[in-house]
């Protein structure tokens, strides 16, 4: 089968961005779980009436449009998410694969990625992701009893023994995994634990932390556009999730609980596990301490070239903005290079710079925080001033505690130095630091009952 060029021809446009990233969601927000924090299960009320399946078309179209976007990038990365994209099945990714193969420029390399909670995966799915060499995130927020607090299936039963199969799977057919854990009030107060578990019990190489903000309205209500009527299928339950509302769920985390919960983390790895064990928002720190692109649109000083696909072909501004005053059209009727580089697409990735409040734009760690992502930033400053972000607080305290040791490891790697020296400093303090004294993390527990503990963590914790 030949690919076939429909759709929109690629547009010529001054500027347009030589790369960018897009999260393809061929199944929607379509999910076989029904986790409790999940804000994008009620986008499926964009939808109504929709089987929420990508068309074979559509998936030309898209994979031809995006590749040929990146002519001039040496790697393209290819993502799918969801809902769970693997409700797709299989073979729509094996079709997925050879079309970008037949599109793609010689020489080009494409990176193929899948964000999933892992519950459908088996030898199967393994096998193919290991020979096409997918980098898999796997979502997991910590052992079974933190982990099934919220990641439950359609009857409200945990899912994390087939997590854990899904997981062995990856792991016996060799596939590079990436664990991807929320932040919320069930664990929020255990990063270290947390961290160790992923360490020591998944032998996890590569994870990311990401908090559960979830606003709502001042009643409490969740935020969200009009109640669905009750003509409607029962999945519409869930009211339309939108960025709006000053207040936030008790299952959001708190800003000086996450500041901490980061704190515990880094305590943890700057001892042990530089090199080792990567920490993305320890990457993205360290990337801003040395002025080199971050890598993460959360801690860039600009965003707007992380954009989020929808089933249909809707592009849409972000992923946490799949919402009808955010998409920019769709990529059957307008390439999507068009709309990303259109004056409504610059304006919304330049507002993050420029709708800093005053307090933002004097603070010190600017640099590595700039203002966080835009979602959150729907608190006020002490003088009233909009936009601050909820977990600036959080923020703060983590950036202003790895100061000494990320200026450490920059002058390491400007100097031609190793960064896991900074391990070496911290450990040589620890051999005269007192077992009876407060540890350095500010947790207010001794030393020798919080980081200088070097028991194993259980797994049922």
């Amino acid at each position: 089968m030949s690919a076939t060029h429909t759709g929109p021809p690629l547009p010529t446009i001054d500027g347009a961005p030589p790369s960018f990233h897009l999260l393809a969601k061929p199944t929607g927000a379509t999910c076989n779980l029904d986790c409790g924090y999940c804000f994008f299960l009620s986008k499926e009320m964009l939808y109504p009436g929709s089987r929420f399946r990508m068309a074979d078309e559509l998936l030309q179209q898209y994979l031809r449009q995006f590749i040929e976007s990146h002519a001039a990038a040496p790697e393209v990365t290819i993502a799918w998410q969801g809902g769970e994209p693997t409700l797709m099945g299989l073979d729509f990714f094996r079709r997925a694969v050879a079309i970008a193969e037949r599109f793609a420029r010689p020489g080009q390399q494409l990176v193929h990625t899948i964000q999933t909670n892992g519950t459908r995966l088996d030898d199967d799915w393994c096998a193919f992701l290991s020979e096409k060499r997918f980098l898999v995130g796997l979502s997991v927020d910590g052992p079974r009893s933190i982990h099934d607090a919220y990641r439950v299936d359609k009857a409200g039963r945990g899912s994390f023994d087939d997590v854990m199969r899904g997981w062995r799977s990856l792991v016996d057919h060799g596939v590079d995994v990436n664990i991807l854990c929320t932040v919320n009030d069930q664990n929020a107060t255990r990063g270290r634990d947390i961290y160790r578990f992923f360490r020591d019990e998944l032998h996890a190489q590569h994870i990311q932390f990401i908090p559960i903000v979830e606003r709502t309205t001042e009643d409490g209500e969740p935020a969200s556009g009009d109640r669905p009527d009750e003509a409607q299928p029962s999945w519409s339950a869930r009211p339309l999730y939108t960025q709006s509302g000053s207040n936030v769920t008790s299952r959001s985390v708190r800003p000086e609980q996450w500041g901490q919960f980061l704190v515990d983390i880094f305590e943890q790895w700057v001892r042990h596990d530089i090199g080792r064990v990567y920490v993305q928002l320890f990457d993205v720190a360290l990337a801003n301490w040395v002025g080199a692109p971050p890598g993460l649109c959360v801690h860039a000083e600009t965003c707007g070239l992380a954009l989020a696909l929808e089933h249909n072909g809707d592009l849409y501004c972000c992923d946490h903005f799949v919402e009808p005053e955010y998409r920019l059209g769709n990529i059957q009727q307008t390439h999507m290079l068009e709309l990303i580089s259109s004056p409504r697409q610059r304006e919304f990735g330049l507002a993050k710079r420029d709708t800093l409040p005053r307090d933002c734009r004097e603070c010190d760690v600017r640099f590595a925080c700039h203002g966080g992502c835009p979602k959150d930033r729907f608190t006020s400053t002490l003088e009233g001033e909009p936009g601050l972000n909820y977990l600036c607080a959080g923020y703060k305290r983590f950036f202003h505690h790895i100061t000494p040791t990320m200026t450490f490891m920059a002058q390491q790697l400007r100097r031609g130095g190793a960064p896991a020296e900074a391990m070496r400093l911290h450990t040589d303090a620890d051999t005269t630091r007192p077992r009876n004294s407060p540890c350095p993390c500010g947790s207010g527990r001794k030393w020798k009952r919080c980081h200088g503990d070097r028991s194993p963590t259980s797994s049922s914790a």
